[in-house]
């Protein structure tokens, strides 16, 4: 995945002679000694080049494999018995990152068996702090510029795109496994990067003939590259899943989560029942109320939408919820989107133009971007964000969490009806994070996860001709965990809101609660349990050799 680390660090011989110099068992290990490690290991995870690629060729990921133990062996020599406690937590993020590339290397191989790993022109921005799911290192992210384009960014742009067409050939000798639903979504997914760069060609008619040429180029590329795929796709049989072994050996040593597979589906059909009796309980409390009416046209949407942000915004901070500050404002309001016609809505479009804070709440994300743009962490190893989505029960289980934690606060006390939208979201939620664990213990097929994930969504918001329901059912298929991060990090925020309120006793509050929360970084929960309570029991011990 892309990272700060790919513009800096060692490479080449001056890479191979830092693994070489490993720390002594019996050396007194500083915090320092674990910051060079840190970006070692940044150097070690940019692949470098070839034919101007990243690359990703079987003897390339065999050196990676190689360099990555040595690096692993470095870190397990380093004494940690009297660092503090923020020290051994760095020391802890730093092991899941590299077992992160360990994992990829030997379980889940993107390269191997997933052609939407070759993706490179991205048009939106993540709502998390990196892209959700497995990317290449040298993605194109179209959103960051603005049209008409400088001549400085079109000279940047057309060398960014001459990535795609050495890319995509590389990809062909890569691309051996037998994934099937990887294999058919793939197609989907480069398909639509044709359909990007035909509106990325229409934007820049005016451009010099250099774009316009890396543009027809990336083009050609790709569409070569869609047949090619559609070729191989009838000899693709496989399963997707990647087991229930390795889905848990990820779990615990990439996302640091207390749990298993077989744990994870018996939270989320608890926490799937409960949405429904929930719904149902309320939908009793309001009968008699009139029911909610949508935003009708764009001038209603931009009145509620900015309505709803303003209130909320006085609402966080009127209730000592959390720490309001200045920028956090607009940091939501820039995200409220445009007007959707009732024909285009998908399942959270439908919700928002209902209510807009039933979705809007889960745009925590843009305040998580905010903090780590205006207030970073002093700690170099938390200050960026993680790849491997390791940080995901933090981003999307802090923001589940906010859905329900204004509703108990009062939020909805003037619309009660709106109650009802926020268990509609979580028994969403629960439907695709438990057909995402089916998926991956290869229970279901694609077709399967997605049915399970229609049925189980109330009101028939959730459609199968949707785009986003292959959207979302593809994404946790490539990235093992993530449908389920949702749920099971708003169980771990609980859990430690549980035990922290517990030390505290009378003088927990919830504005203190997340501002030291907020203030520990973007890092799996049951770190910041371990910082917050000082108990690190939720932290897994590292696993055997293999």
């Amino acid at each position: 995945m892309i990272h700060s680390a790919l513009t800096r660090g060692l490479t080449g011989l001056a890479l191979t002679a830092a693994l070489l110099v490993a720390t002594p068992a019996n050396a007194v290990s500083s915090y320092n000694d674990l910051v060079g490690l840190f970006r070692d290991w940044q150097a070690l995870e940019n692949p470098g080049l070839r034919d101007g690629a990243p690359d990703y060729t079987q003897p390339a990921l065999e050196r990676r494999a190689a360099d990555l133990k040595s690096l692993q062996a470095r870190l397990a020599a380093l004494d940690t018995t009297t660092w503090t406690r923020e020290q051994r937590i760095d020391y802890e993020l730093v092991r899941a990152q590299m077992h992160g590339l360990d994992f990829d290397l030997r379980m889940l191989q993107p390269w191997t068996r997933d052609p939407a790993f070759y993706q490179s022109v991205w048009t939106e921005q993540s709502d998390t702090p990196e892209h959700e799911g497995p990317a290449h290192h040298r993605i194109v992210e179209l959103w960051t510029y603005s049209f008409p384009l400088s001549r400085a960014d079109e000279k940047k742009l057309a060398r960014e795109l001459l990535v795609v067409p050495p890319l995509l050939t590389q990809a062909r000798g890569n691309l051996t496994g037998n994934a099937r639903d990887l294999w058919l979504t793939g197609i989907g997914t480069m398909q639509g990067q044709v359909e990007s760069l035909d509106d990325l060609a229409g934007k820049t008619k005016s451009a010099g003939a250099e774009l316009r040429r890396s543009i027809a180029d990336a083009r050609k590329a790709t569409v070569e590259f869609v047949a090619w795929l559609q070729a191989q796709a009838p000899s693709k049989t496989g399963p997707s899943g990647v087991g229930k072994e390795a889905y848990n050996w990820n779990l615990r040593h990439v996302h640091l989560v207390p749990m298993t597979w077989d744990d994870e589906v018996m939270l989320l059909k608890r926490e799937l029942a409960r949405a429904h009796a929930s719904l149902r309980l309320d939908e009793q409390r309001n009968r008699g109320l009139p029911r909610l009416t949508t935003a009708s046209s764009p001038e209603e949407w931009d009145r509620r939408a900015n309505a709803a942000v303003t209130k909320y915004i006085e609402f966080l901070r009127s209730k000592e919820i959390l720490t309001v500050h200045d920028y956090l404002d607009p940091a939501m309001r820039e995200r409220i989107g445009p007007y959707s016609p009732p024909e285009t809505r998908n399942f959270f479009s439908i919700a928002s133009h209902y209510e807009p804070i039933t979705l809007f709440a889960h745009f925590q994300h843009w305040f998580d971007h905010a903090w780590l743009k205006h207030a970073p962490n002093p700690s170099v190893i938390r200050r960026e964000a993680w790849l491997n989505n390791v940080w995901d029960t933090r981003a999307e289980g802090t923001a589940t969490t906010m859905e329900e934690i204004i509703l108990h606060a009062g939020y909805y006390d003037d619309n009660p009806r709106a109650r009802e939208i926020v268990w509609i979201m979580l028994a969403q939620r629960c439907a695709r994070g438990l057909a995402s664990l089916y998926a991956q213990a290869n229970l279901f097929d694609l077709q399967q996860a997605k049915a399970f994930q229609v049925e189980w969504t109330p009101r028939g918001w959730m459609r199968p001709d949707l785009d986003l329901l292959g959207f979302e059912q593809q994404l946790y298929l490539r990235q093992p965990g993530y449908g389920t991060s949702y749920v099971t990090g708003k169980y771990l925020v609980d859990e430690l809101i549980k035990d922290r309120s517990h030390q505290l006793g009378d003088a927990f509050t919830l504005r203190g609660f997340f501002d030291e929360y907020i203030a520990a970084g973007m890092m799996p929960v049951s770190l910041i349990h371990w910082q917050l309570t000082g108990d690190a029991s939720q932290v897994p011990a590292p696993p055997a050799a293999h």
